[in-house]
């Protein structure tokens, strides 16, 4: 384990500038809130600005296949800021889980994937735990067979990038989304919409062999990242309600002064330092390589994604009723946040694993849920 600086660098807070600016010009939230209408089109032209204008979707690919060449710190700042806006854009899916899948394999894939010209998904139910069992699909002559449910980054991606098992172990097919039937299915978090997928026959390019371990290292890059998404949405929670309780007035005095709300705030502000520092901590450690970095992974994980459920919550009753309003955007963080709990792995699982990996014994899985 080497020692890591958690502090940010300028360039980085440059990208977190950038990133931010971006989203307060282009993203306003009653766009989100039209996707439970069925209302996509903000999507494509963010996600155009995000991957191509700004070059974020080469952002974890090397510079020798023709990406940005920068590592899973900047990947965090930027998942940071698209959890504090709620942006409906398939960073996390493509731009991470799916990169990170297929990089390094030499496949002209990776250098589309770097010029935002390509999206892609990892066909995996949103909810598998990166240690969890992989499933798998039966390719026949090239021709792919079989059904996944739940995959999140679909309804974005141009290519399905699909585990299948052959004789000598899982490999990665590339298949055309055009050549598959994805059924949208309607989800909590309509901004981040799963969908099932059907492959019959679909004809698809072997594009990595003996990718078991690249197909893991990317669902944990995806749950390291998906912690600072989490931080990103309760800093928004917490920022969001300490504004709204400096201005609303109750009984001649503003109710942020209330004693009781004081402390359930400054215990929300103690959770989402905590959480920032963990979350900071699992991407430090991914970008060094670090032998640490499965644990600070779980860590963040398993802390992260119970955090943003609780700001969430505290924003929705400190807000009190205009806070059950649709208009009012605070609704769009509790249905995030309580997608993101369940994705690559739930607290529960990141806690089981975490025991194993530090050799500790662990509980039934009720009691995981509660610690």
């Amino acid at each position: 384990m080497t020692e890591l600086n958690l502090l940010y660098t300028d360039v980085e807070d440059d990208l977190r500038r950038t990133v931010r600016d971006l989203l307060e010009d282009r993203l306003d939230p009653s766009a989100v809130i039209a996707m439970y209408d069925g209302d996509r089109t903000v999507v494509d032209p963010l996600w155009k600005a995000i991957a191509q204008d700004l070059g974020l979707a080469g952002l974890l690919i090397p510079e020798a296949e023709g990406g940005v060449g920068a590592s899973a710190r900047e990947a965090a700042i930027v998942c940071e800021e698209l959890g504090r806006a709620v942006a409906p854009v398939p960073f996390l899916t493509s731009a991470v889980v799916a990169t990170i899948a297929v990089a390094g394999s030499g496949q002209e894939l990776v250098a589309d994937l770097a010029a935002g010209a390509t999206t892609a998904a990892l066909a995996v139910p949103f909810t598998t735990a990166p240690e969890g069992p992989l499933p798998a699909l039966v390719a026949t002559n090239g021709a792919l067979t079989g059904t996944v449910s739940s995959v999140a980054g679909v309804l974005e991606a141009d290519v399905l990038l699909v585990p299948v098992e052959e004789s000598d172990g899982l490999a990665i097919y590339a298949v055309p989304v055009a050549g598959t039937t994805v059924q949208a299915v309607a989800s909590l978090d309509m901004s981040r919409q799963l969908a099932d997928v059907t492959l019959d026959a679909a004809p698809g390019t072997r594009v990595r062999s003996d990718a078991a371990n690249s197909v893991r290292a990317a669902l944990r890059a995806g749950a390291a990242m998906l912690a600072s998404e989490q931080v990103g949405v309760a800093s928004w929670c917490l920022a969001g309600t300490v504004g709204y309780l400096r201005e609303r007035r109750q009984f001649g005095r503003q109710v942020g002064g209330f004693q009781a709300l004081k402390h359930r705030l400054a215990d929300l502000y103690v959770g989402v330092e905590s959480g920032t520092a963990v979350a900071r901590y699992a991407a430090a450690a991914l970008a060094a390589d670090d032998s640490d970095s499965q644990v600070a992974t779980a860590i963040a994980a398993s802390y992260c994604g119970n955090l943003a459920v609780t700001a969430a919550e505290e924003a929705l009753q400190l807000h009190g009723g205009i806070g059950m309003t649709w208009e009012h955007p605070v609704h769009l963080y509790l249905k995030r946040a309580k997608t993101d709990q369940l994705a690559f792995g739930h607290p529960g699982e990141q806690r089981r694993r975490l025991a194993d990996l530090v050799d500790l014994p662990f509980g039934s899985t009720e009691a995981g849920e509660s610690q």
